[in-house]
């Protein structure tokens, strides 16, 4: 489980940045504006963790209980929230009500990794959704050059095997973009630049932590 801080943010789109020696470096440009709308502490849950909130929701939309939540920070209904497990010595520096700016979790350098919900693409067949090669072209075949060839066995078992790739619904999942470094943060704009491209549309609400699998460059938490 990633335990490291992060925030919650909006895909903006893409830019690219050049470097002092002339390279083009893509960048996914992510607007994170995160309040601390709760905690959670050992003592009373078992375990470390801060709610943040990102997006403004209208209240008429909000339920009772998350708007009594929301007024006893002292914010704004947020539309998305989510519990980002840390240590407590970090938790320990925000309040609730309190903005999370992104200077105060990340730096430049800093590997990262974010997390989207892909773009759907509805009902799609084998070669889109499993990246299959499709039948033969040649030798009289009909219709079959787009299929996925032959899901099961004539006698023994004589049934379909567990985990044939068929068609079906492609798209709109989780997806995690591993150890992506940041490129630039822009604090007044509440913008980072991370470098190549993320998971889901433009507008897509992302969530940007530090990386489990690449320690170098990571923003101490205590």
């Amino acid at each position: 489980m990633n335990q490291y801080p992060g925030v919650i943010g909006r895909k903006l789109g893409m830019t690219q940045i050049f470097t002092e020696d002339g390279t083009v470096v893509p960048c996914t440009v992510i607007e994170a504006g995160s309040f601390v709308v709760g905690k959670r502490t050992a003592a009373k849950d078992g375990y470390d963790a801060l709610i943040l909130g990102f997006g403004d929701k209208r209240e008429k939309c909000t339920t009772k209980p998350l708007l009594g939540q929301f007024k006893k920070a002292n914010i704004t209904p947020k539309r998305s929230l989510q519990e980002f497990r840390c240590g407590a010595d970090f938790i320990a520096k925000f309040e609730v009500g309190q903005e999370l700016k992104i200077e105060d979790v990340f730096q430049v350098g800093q590997f990262v990794d974010v997390q989207g919900t892909s773009r759907g693409r509805g009902f799609s067949g084998v070669m889109r959704r499993h990246n299959y090669s499709g039948g033969t072209r040649s030798h009289g075949t009909h219709e079959y050059k787009r299929h996925g060839g032959s899901i099961g066995t004539n006698m023994t078992p004589g049934r379909t095997l567990r985990g044939i790739g068929m068609p079906g619904q492609c798209g709109n999942v989780a997806v995690t973009v591993l150890t992506q470094p940041v490129v630039k943060l822009m604090s007044d704009e509440r913008l980072i630049l991370v470098r190549g491209g993320v998971p889901g549309a433009r507008n897509g609400i992302v969530t940007v932590r530090g990386a489990t699998k690449k320690r170098g460059g990571l923003k101490k938490t205590a």
